[in-house]
């Protein structure tokens, strides 16, 4: 059985920081593409970033660039996304999935529960 189990979210204020980890088990965690997505109320679950199996390349949302990074430990089967400079905007629930890779979520297979970050202004 699959399971995608994200951690690290809380109340932040603006222009701090938190690192988001997702626990991979159940999958072989280097045939798949990682990617992390969030969903705010009332909008669609958006790209946010991905990263290959091999770790070698990285994809991140515009709106992001340059604040979060995302990262993998093979050996930990863990995935992770450090978030600076945080804002307002960026208040969602953070989704960790598993897939053949791209922006979209329906080209993602497996999916954690979600884990909800909040930045105050």
């Amino acid at each position: 059985q699959v399971r995608l189990v994200e951690s690290g979210g809380g109340l932040v204020q603006a222009g701090g920081s938190l690192r988001l980890s997702c626990a991979a088990s159940g999958l072989s965690f280097m045939s798949y593409t990682m990617g992390w997505f969030r969903q705010a109320p009332g909008k669609e679950r958006e790209f946010v970033a991905a990263i290959t199996w091999s770790g070698s390349s990285t994809y991140y949302a515009d709106s992001v660039k340059g604040r979060f990074t995302i990262s993998r430990d093979t050996a930990m089967n863990t995935l992770y996304l450090r978030m600076n400079s945080l804002k307002p905007e960026d208040t969602a629930v953070y989704y960790c999935a598993a897939g053949a890779g791209g922006h979209s979520y329906y080209q993602y297979d497996y999916w954690g529960q979600g884990t909800q970050v909040t930045v105050s202004s």
